[in-house]
């Protein structure tokens, strides 16, 4: 078969990006190695930027969204036996996060996607890329048992950090740049009530506690945990110990259920230069990864999809390939800025692995305490966790 831009990854990053080019007139075609259930179901992120929420109510999939998503207008710090609130709507004029899980931003997309009589191939297997450095790239895999090959202009490789796009670039035209933190998360997914209305972030002696939620039915909880942990070193009852203990503030009471999922998270950092090689252009998880803490990873994979889309739709009506060769840098400007972000909070909030003399402890402590009394870096706290950054610095493609 035959189309325009041909998309690896049916995840946020290549939906969005199929939805985006279609309302430009540019066809696609999406190939997905796991079935529709698996990616429905899949858990994974679920805080959205202020301007994810828009791009996807302006581009007519966010119905739901804007029905069963929870508009969050700030955030708890809990420290030293205290709690202090960080007024994101307050200090950013306006702007908030929403809570509405990954999958299902992923649901919406592909009933929009398949309502719209476009293609995803799920159960795609065996893929392969071919001629990239051509005109003509091409994708070959099997489906329903038989070979397929894709030809396109483009290849889009939507298709996470352990996908096989990154890893069709040589290795000596691009750079990797790794960072791999001392620490993971255990969360769990719990048949209960959130406990709070907003998302907490607590630092404790014992380690960090994070308190979220996917509905007012279903809190999402995580405890730090050594990076080498294996799940079943922390049953349920640990895990609710921990919890209680790094969360506890005077009258607070933590809400308790029967655990639905969990599993264990661990703490990195990947970037991928350039995010382009030839007729190749990398997104979201297969360009870069964040430490979870700065809920950035699907955020930047929305941005990713929105530049890229705006790109190759000028390709398309103009024949110019200005706004293609400016991708990465674009894109890059905000990775590097979310990665500084998330790099912040994680270091600001973890118990470090080592710390004998306890001076870890007391600089982290001394950031939060500025945070909770000074409005000026409450605020560059604020403008990062929504979203906002130096617009002179990402000025969108340009």
């Amino acid at each position: 078969m035959r189309t325009q831009v041909a998309i690896v990854g049916g995840g946020p990053a290549g939906l969005m990006l199929a939805h985006l080019l279609d309302r430009q007139g540019v066809q696609s075609v999406i190939v997905e190695k796991r079935s529709r259930d698996y990616v429905e179901k899949r858990v994974r992120a679920g805080v959205l930027e202020q301007g994810t929420v828009d791009l996807l109510v302006a581009t007519g999939v966010g119905d739901r969204l804007q029905r069963e998503g929870l508009a969050h207008h700030g955030i708890e710090l809990r420290f030293s036996g205290q709690s202090h609130r960080i007024p994101l709507s307050d200090l950013t004029g306006g702007q908030a996060i929403t809570i509405y899980g990954q999958q299902e931003v992923v649901r919406d997309l592909i009933e929009a996607r398949l309502a719209a009589g476009q293609t995803i191939h799920f159960e795609f297997d065996d893929t392969t890329l071919h001629r990239l450095d051509s005109d003509t790239p091409a994708i070959e895999g099997t489906l329903d048992g038989g070979p397929v090959r894709i030809e396109a202009d483009f290849v889009a490789g939507c298709d996470g950090s352990h996908g096989i796009c990154r890893a069709a670039i040589p290795t000596d035209a691009h750079r990797i740049f790794e960072r791999d933190y001392p620490f993971g998360w255990v969360g769990i997914l719990v048949d209960a009530p959130p406990s709070s209305e907003e998302l907490i972030y607590a630092h404790h002696e014992r380690g960090f506690a994070l308190h979220s939620m996917r509905s007012p039915e279903i809190t999402r909880l995580y405890v730090q945990c050594d990076r080498d942990d294996s799940i079943e070193a922390w049953p349920d009852r640990r895990i609710w110990d921990e919890l209680q203990a790094r969360l506890a503030l005077p009258g607070w009471t933590l809400t308790e259920g029967p655990v639905l999922e969990k599993g264990i998270t661990g703490m990195r950092s990947v970037v991928v230069e350039p995010m382009r090689w030839h007729r190749l252009f990398l997104a979201g998880d297969a360009a870069h990864i964040v430490p979870p803490t700065g809920a950035k990873g699907l955020n930047l994979a929305i941005h990713d999809v929105r530049v890229l889309a705006e790109a190759l739709g000028e390709w398309y009506r103009s024949g110019s390939g200005a706004l293609l060769d400016r991708y990465s840098a674009a894109c890059l400007r905000r990775v590097w800025r979310a990665q500084e972000f998330s790099s912040q909070m994680t270091t600001m909030l973890h118990r470090p692995p080592s710390d004998p003399d306890g001076v870890e402890q007391r600089l982290q402590l001394a950031r939060l305490r500025q945070l909770a009394g000074s409005r000026a870096a409450a605020t560059a706290l604020a403008e990062g966790y929504v979203g906002i950054f130096n617009e002179r610095d990402l000025d969108g493609v340009g």
